[in-house]
């Protein structure tokens, strides 16, 4: 599917980034779909969406789990900058009330807790839900005790609890966040502050939770394109690696037992025309050359089967009649191709020539495939030893309905007829 057609929706994974954070980064993708990796020109919105719809794996990744806590750091370390940018106007202004003091705890608590949070192991470890909960009550607390106290330097108590907000939104999700946010409502009317005061508080609260979610957003996506794309590179070195290995190793060798030495019996030269039949089918895939398209009509199998035959050693003939199979179950095209197969190869095995030809026309209401070839052919009471007719080819077509034919003289050659309903 194009990236054009590609469907309008919201991807889980940006759902789940959303409603849960920063773990969710953790669940590292399968591979990045082609859609992002398209050179076409499209909105950004659809690279996004492709890139976010693609599968994850199971598990989180225990490596990204650890570096996900990184994430987190990122609000504390903003309270560890602005925090002590607060308290020097304070300590110019020669301000020593109790606000001073919870402030400058604030900052010490703040430090203490960076340094916990770099020994936590991972962002999925119960240490760190403790530790945002210890935060959060701590910020609550002392925007109580200031706000009652000491009012003049509650800003101080404040923007630890807007730390503590971005802190809850960024580790686990938009919800928590507001949640957070949402309690700081009752707690500012304990506080008595004015009604003015509490919707400019919310709506920074508010504007942190945004702002926390957009950071979330573009490390969450960022990373995601990135692990993606790294995979992808993985995946494509492991391949190269493992195609010169197969043309240093086992495509040499089927190219050595492929070549024809004086004096090779009949089955030597078959098992010889198989090995350069595989070379060959081996070199392409190689070489990286498209995969042949599927085919939809008994002609293009058949033509698909020449192919094989002559990478064989077989040259097969195709003589095409006006057809109309477009309505035939595959089942009965597939079989009417693995039966011409056989047919083709029992001419290889006993024939003793390497042409023949396959003529495709209606008959009897159904489609009939003629194999013929113009070898030593036989009689039937001297059929080759492994002439696979009853297995391999009549019985193949009693499956679909479908019936055969053989027809050989010695020194004459041999006519195979398959027959299938439509």
């Amino acid at each position: 599917m194009s990236l054009a057609g590609y469907p309008a929706r919201v991807p889980s994974f940006l759902v789940q980034l959303l409603r849960r954070g920063a773990p969710v980064i953790a669940a590292t993708p399968r591979d990045v779909p082609d859609q992002v990796v398209d050179p076409t020109p499209v909105p950004g919105w659809q690279r996004i969406s492709a890139m976010c719809s693609a599968e994850s794996q199971p598990e989180p990744d225990s490596l990204m789990a650890r570096a996900c806590k990184y994430v987190v750091l990122v609000p504390m370390v903003y309270r560890f900058v602005v925090l002590p940018a607060m308290l020097f106007p304070v300590l110019a202004s020669g301000h020593t009330g109790l606000g001073l003091a919870v402030g400058l705890v604030l900052f010490v608590l703040n430090a203490a807790t960076i340094v916990w949070a770099l020994r936590v192991p991972s962002v999925l470890n119960e240490s760190m839900r403790g530790l945002l909960i210890t935060d959060s009550a701590i910020a609550v607390t002392a925007n109580l005790v200031v706000g009652y106290l000491d009012p003049s330097a509650s800003a101080l108590t404040w923007t630890h609890l807007v730390g503590s907000v971005a802190l809850w939104t960024v580790a686990w999700g938009i919800p928590f966040g507001l949640l957070l946010a949402a309690l700081s409502v009752p707690m500012q009317a304990a506080m008595s502050l004015p009604v003015i005061t509490v919707v400019g508080n919310t709506l920074l609260l508010g504007v942190t939770i945004v702002t926390s979610t957009g950071a979330l957003l573009l490390v969450g996506l960022g990373t995601r394109l990135a692990l993606g794309l790294g995979i992808r590179r993985g995946r494509e070195a492991e391949a190269a690696k493992v195609r010169r290995e197969l043309h240093d190793t086992v495509l040499q060798a089927l190219e050595v037992m492929a070549l024809p030495v004086a004096g090779d019996d009949h089955r030597t030269v078959e098992l010889r025309g198989i090995a350069r039949a595989q070379a060959m089918e081996l070199r392409r895939g190689l070489a990286g050359e498209p995969d042949l398209p599927h085919p939809t009509t008994i002609g293009e199998d058949l033509t698909l089967l020449a192919t094989e035959m002559a990478r064989e050693g077989l040259r097969a003939q195709l003589v095409f009649s006006e057809v109309d199979d477009s309505t035939m179950p595959e089942a009965r095209r597939r079989a009417v191709r693995d039966a011409a197969r056989e047919a083709l190869r029992n001419t290889m095995k006993h024939s003793g020539t390497n042409v023949a030809v396959l003529r495709i026309e209606e008959r009897d209401g159904g489609i009939a495939v003629i194999a013929r070839d113009h070898g030593s052919g036989f009689s039937d009471a001297d059929r080759p030893a492994g002439f696979g007719i009853s297995e391999s080819i009549a019985a193949r077509l009693a499956e679909v309905g479908g019936r055969s034919q053989v027809h050989s003289q010695p020194g004459r050659g041999t006519r195979v007829t398959l027959w299938v309903p439509r």
